[in-house]
């Protein structure tokens, strides 16, 4: 079996097959402190240890079975952090389980774990918490076999103080008073399919809950949960659809949670609890993916970082096939160029020669948070829709996908399982399949090799518009008027913004024209403003650039955040200030977010 070079952790040798954890979140001194009692199985003869990844976690204690074990902390690595060796009393056989229990702290300044003082939330009176392990920070919680090629049952009793509640990537299994405590209360939950460990999750906070389907609940803080359940309204519709595309939903509950804007991500996809951004405002795309991923990545699962297109690609590709059958084919094709589009200014900024640009990445000694990007999204999607293009259509390459999801669920995989799975389900087709430059695709950086077809119909007035402000003149921009942006959808403003983003910046008189007649400052779409302030930054627009700190502040998803950042700090005129907005906002920071924000800013501590 290939080696995780992300993990320390041996699961040729052993596998932890379920955790139970009980622990209490402790907010005085920011840390979640109890036990994990993992179920370890020998995958060999005579095996005498167990070797778990650990970040900043202290161990007190360590039993198996019951007795005490001996156990000691290996060197530590700049990120994977430190291994933990634990030595059995007596070996196991191939096939012989054993309960390991440990009991644990995690650290104030864990990379998981983002604590909040009541002002930092939106009601201003309580404390909160949320965790965010993918990819490797479930190791800074509690000791585990951090690699995606272990899945795992858990069952979990957190104790937090009454007035909270909390949640996890689990179903609710009730709840009691803590008899240790009568300030504090115990939530139970239960997570019947195995799943890898970073789909762990846990939130802590004053929450509420509105009902919007058969099977979901929207959760966030009082101040939000009306609008969000609004929003979120057509989360049973799209379940549907992707029920209907990718086979049944296993995992019982659909939940939603609403988190503070530090989140640095869109979503994520935790089971029976997907995450959000409340930058969301609109983006059904984003719910759209994370469901999505409860088939590609929850049940079939990349077996390393390094194969991570498979998570997501597959999952752009199915997200994109739910929009088409929501908004229509049309739809779904300008989505997918916008995809190509996307991916063009990924590889732009991180330059075509860069082996991160690569489909299929050799992680050894990279840290899969610095190789992060939208490369295994966009890339990975271009895979998936030139082979359903080159294979017959939509729904002869649909039939593949379920057919995928049924051969590998509740396994992890890497891309030659992935490949031989393809070329078996189109063996008529192998002659097509051949054709197929699949070096290029996987190991090659920079571009694919081949661009899909797409339809046009509605791109094409975003092309028209950006064309007409790059050849425009100084005597031409009298021509512009808001009228240009009347039947523009807000998809196709993104896809305008887009376009020019891929080219040299704009004269500044162009932008102060575009701000004149069509007032992008006043719009609140994220993904609009996001785009329209980095145009700004980018031709040295200096009013602009309060805007943009404050949108690289007020929030913290990295997709907005990292390239703000990174536009402020390239404009000489903004650049001390954009590195003392940082420096004054970094003790706040979702602790990833500070990492990357820290190293694009040359502020590595």
């Amino acid at each position: 079996a290939m080696a995780d070079p992300s993990s320390f952790s041996s699961p040729a040798c052993c596998q932890t097959r379920h955790l139970h954890l009980r622990c209490r979140a402790d907010f005085g001194a920011r840390a979640l402190r109890g036990t994990a009692a993992l179920t370890a199985r020998a995958e060999r003869e005579a095996l005498r240890c167990l070797v778990l990844d650990t970040r900043d976690v202290q161990v007190f204690k360590v039993t198996v079975n019951g007795q005490d074990a001996q156990f000691a902390f290996g060197e530590k690595h700049s990120f994977k952090g430190t291994p933990l060796e634990i030595t059995f009393p007596k070996e196991l056989r191939r096939g012989q389980e054993a309960i390991v229990e440990i009991s644990f702290e995690s650290s104030p300044t864990s990379s998981a774990l983002q604590w909040f003082t009541p002002e930092q939330t939106s009601g201003k009176k309580h404390p909160f918490l949320f965790s965010q392990c993918q990819s490797t920070h479930c190791r800074a919680i509690f000791p585990c076999q951090d690699t995606p090629a272990v899945k795992l049952t858990y069952y979990a009793e957190i104790s937090v103080p009454k007035e909270l509640v909390a949640l996890m990537s689990a179903n609710r299994d009730g709840e009691m008073p803590d008899p240790e405590d009568n300030s504090r209360k115990i939530y139970r939950f239960s997570q019947n399919v195995p799943i890898p460990c970073y789909l762990f999750a846990l939130v802590v906070g004053a929450l509420e809950s509105r009902k919007i389907g058969p099977r979901t609940l929207v959760w966030a803080e009082k101040e939000l949960v009306d609008k969000s359940a609004y929003e979120f309204a057509e989360a049973e519709a799209m379940l549907k659809t992707a029920e209907d595309l990718a086979g049944p939903y296993v995992w019982g509950q659909y939940d939603l949670l609403v988190l503070p804007p530090s989140f640095p991500y869109g979503g994520m996809e935790n089971p029976c609890l997907t995450f959000v951004t409340p930058t969301l405002l609109v983006s059904i795309t984003v719910i759209a993916h994370e469901i999505s991923h409860s088939w590609t990545g929850n049940l079939v699962t990349n077996k390393t970082w390094e194969h991570f297109w498979l998570n997501e690609g597959h999952t752009v590709y199915l997200e994109r096939r739910i929009g088409g059958r929501l908004f229509g084919e049309q739809f779904r094709h300008f989505q997918a160029l916008g995809g190509w589009r996307e991916l063009q200014n990924t590889i732009n900024t991180l330059g075509d020669k860069n082996p991160v640009t690569n489909l299929v990445l050799n992680l050894d000694e990279v840290d899969p948070d610095v190789a992060y990007s939208s490369v295994p999204y966009e890339k990975g999607f271009a895979l998936l829709f030139y082979l359903e293009q080159l294979l017959g259509g939509p729904d002869v390459f649909m039939g593949f996908l379920k057919a995928y999801v049924q051969q590998f669920a509740y396994k992890s995989i890497v891309t030659e399982d992935w490949k031989k799975f393809l070329y078996s389900y189109f063996k008529d087709k192998v002659d097509v399949l051949d054709k197929v430059d699949w070096n290029s695709w996987f190991h090659a950086p920079g571009m694919p090799p081949v661009e899909p077809t797409y339809d046009m119909t509605l791109a094409n007035a975003c092309i028209a518009l950006s064309q007409r402000w790059i050849e425009a003149k100084e005597s031409d921009l009298g021509s512009f008027s808001s009228a240009d942006l009347k039947e523009m959808s807000s998809h196709q403003l993104i896809e305008f913004l887009t376009l020019l983003l891929l080219e040299a910046p704009l004269p500044l008189s162009h932008v102060k024209r575009m701000q004149e007649v069509y007032d992008f400052n006043a719009i609140h779409n994220s993904e609009i403003r996001f785009r329209w302030l980095r145009l700004c930054i980018r031709s040295k627009w200096e009013e602009a650039i309060p805007l943009a700190l404050k949108m690289a502040t007020d929030q913290g998803r990295m997709k907005f955040t990292r390239p703000l950042f990174r536009d402020l700090y390239s404009f000489d005129k903004s650049r001390d200030l954009a590195v003392r907005t940082f420096l004054e906002h970094r003790p706040s920071m979702h602790p990833v977010t500070s990492m990357l924000v820290g190293k694009d800013l040359k502020q590595d501590q």
